[in-house]
């Protein structure tokens, strides 16, 4: 996971107050799952288990938390409910132009010929289609009912373990649109570091611009610097330019870390006639666009900044998954194997295999429960010691007592307290993590021979042929549904939000909801559990 740029972060515009907007308050308020507005503002906070500020968008009044409701009250439940409802309303254009004039949707599968200029004063459209998403869908975000709180990978509200019901805006293109498409200037730009699908995601957004008629699409190359670095011309896109780009990995446009001011970005914008920005990345990145976001608000500019998350660590919270991850767990499959082949065809035989996954490690347990391989998995969230009767190397003893050979898989960020600290950052302001592979590695080695057992130790680290690779179908998928509804999202006229996926569903969240702390694994939740079923290991406490 990435944090945002720090010229970026220190350049949050202030905290803005959206005016009161009586036509669109009544037009929400009729929805069955109503919401009101929000006032955003962009505290400077840190992110968890970072040294990195990034911003975080918070509503105007402190969210209902666990530990301020009071039970006592009968009305709690509605009162959560509505404070969950009013947080993730998506902003909308009309929430700054109440008169914006909407427009028939040009998007519609029944009438598949182009759009064209001839309908610049009267868009086509088939009221019959049924394809279209009503403004009201909403998508449940839990579906599990907890009986208790001592239920494996409970989520209670309260001590009884209420079923209170939280509904999110279901994502997919809407019968009115709010942007003509001869006026769009759509700009696509994708951040932080490479992951497979992302070549994906921009063929799919580009071929759904132009089958809603758009003809002016352009990549920003390398990330949010191509916004400023005048050696750095934007690239024309168009169905024939990205047509075969996911046959291969990386991304068309090339990505960077780090880049210019909130303000900057957005000057360059209007300088540049951009009116909507599909930014793809991590949660660094859609920091990055919630404060572009917000600074158009704030110029009172009417521009669509939509996010698509992008992070094989699968570490953004509220979503079944992020694009590249099913990938990165497939393409582990060959380090894992080749691991497990070293050690078994050597005399006391040990393969370690280190994965990434910053503060989460979702990608060393999936990768892990797929292999089927893997006899210790070690990840940030679980700590473990690796000396001691109950420590890692003791059981990796035991392993070779037994079994004659073992596979070791860690991810990136786990056990960083076994290694020395660093106070070196990358470009996005990321602390340089200590290598706890080659650590677990050397112990290891250190502790056989001191033992007086011979053990020949193999340390496999694939990071970059993970992420550099293509995507796999499944993850094909997903990032062709992300990109469609990125443009469904930006055409209904909304901004300030990101797209994923949701207990199966496509959604859209206001990004502030999903980028104020890395989603982690839960050593509680039946996922771990199966992974500690399959590797048969013990804690390491």
């Amino acid at each position: 996971m990435e944090t945002l740029p720090r010229t970026i972060s220190g350049s949050v515009p202030p905290n803005l107050s959206l005016p009161p907007n009586n036509t669109c308050r009544h037009r929400l308020l009729t929805y069955r799952h109503g919401f009101t507005h929000l006032n955003l503002n962009l505290p400077i906070l840190r992110s968890q288990g970072r040294s990195t500020l990034f911003p975080k968008v918070q509503c105007s009044s402190q969210p209902i938390s666990k530990n301020n409701i009071d039970f006592s009250d009968p009305d709690w439940k509605s009162k959560y409910q509505q404070d969950f409802e009013r947080r993730f309303n998506i902003p909308h254009i009309t929430d700054i132009f109440p008169d914006a004039h909407s427009f028939p949707s040009t998007f519609c599968l029944r009438m598949r010929t182009p759009v064209n200029e001839d309908f610049a004063e009267g868009y086509p459209s088939d009221e019959e289609w049924h394809g279209y998403i009503n403004n009201n869908d909403r998508v449940l975000l839990k579906v599990i009912h907890y009986s208790s709180p001592t239920s494996a990978g409970a989520e209670c509200i309260d001590p009884n373990c209420t079923w209170v019901e939280q509904w999110v805006h279901r994502a997919g293109p809407r019968e009115k649109i709010f942007f003509k498409p001869e006026e769009v200037k759509a700009a696509i730009v994708t951040c932080g570091g490479l992951c497979p699908g992302l070549n994906d995601v921009i063929r799919q957004i580009v071929i759904t611009l132009e089958i809603y008629g758009v003809r002016n699409i352009v990549g920003i190359p390398f990330g949010y610097r191509g916004f400023s670095d005048k050696g750095l011309a934007e690239m024309p896109l168009s169905r024939k330019v990205v047509q075969n780009v996911h046959l291969s990995g990386g991304s068309l446009l090339g990505v960077s870390r780090g880049g210019p001011s909130v303000s900057d970005i957005v000057t360059s914008m209007e300088e540049k006639g951009i009116n909507m920005l599909f930014v793809l990345g991590g949660n660094g990145t859609h920091a990055g666009a919630n404060a572009i976001h917000n600074e158009c608000r704030k110029r009172k500019l009417k521009v669509a900044v939509v996010g698509v998350p992008k992070t094989i660590d699968n570490d953004i919270l509220l979503m079944d998954k992020t694009f590249g991850f099913d990938t990165a767990v497939e393409e582990a499959q060959r380090a894992i194997n080749s691991a497990y082949i070293e050690a078994h065809s050597a005399y006391h035989g040990i393969g370690i295999v280190k994965l990434m996954g910053r503060s989460s490690g979702f990608i060393a347990m999936q990768s892990s429960l797929a292999s089927g391989q893997v006899d210790i998995c070690l990840i940030p969230e679980v700590p473990f010691n690796l000396h001691g009767p109950h420590g890692v190397l003791r059981h990796l003893k035991y392993l070779i007592e037994t079994k004659g050979s073992a596979v070791v898989c860690v991810a990136e960020g786990a056990g960083q307290n076994l290694v020395e600290k660093t106070n070196a950052t990358d470009a996005s302001g990321n602390i340089v993590l200590g290598d706890v592979g080659v650590h677990i590695q050397q112990e290891t080695k250190k502790y056989f021979k001191e033992i007086g057992i011979p053990a020949d130790v193999k340390y496999i680290d694939p990071t970059y042929m993970i992420r550099a690779c293509r995507a796999n179908a499944s993850d094909g998928i997903l990032c062709t549904v992300l990109g469609q509804n990125a443009v469904h999202g930006a055409f209904a006229g909304y901004s300030g939000i990101t797209v994923g996926i949701c207990n199966t569903h496509y959604v859209y969240f206001p990004i502030p909801e999903v980028i104020s702390h890395a989603r982690e694994v839960d050593p509680n939740s039946r996922m771990w559990h199966r992974c500690l079923t399959s590797t048969g290991q013990p804690d390491f406490i």
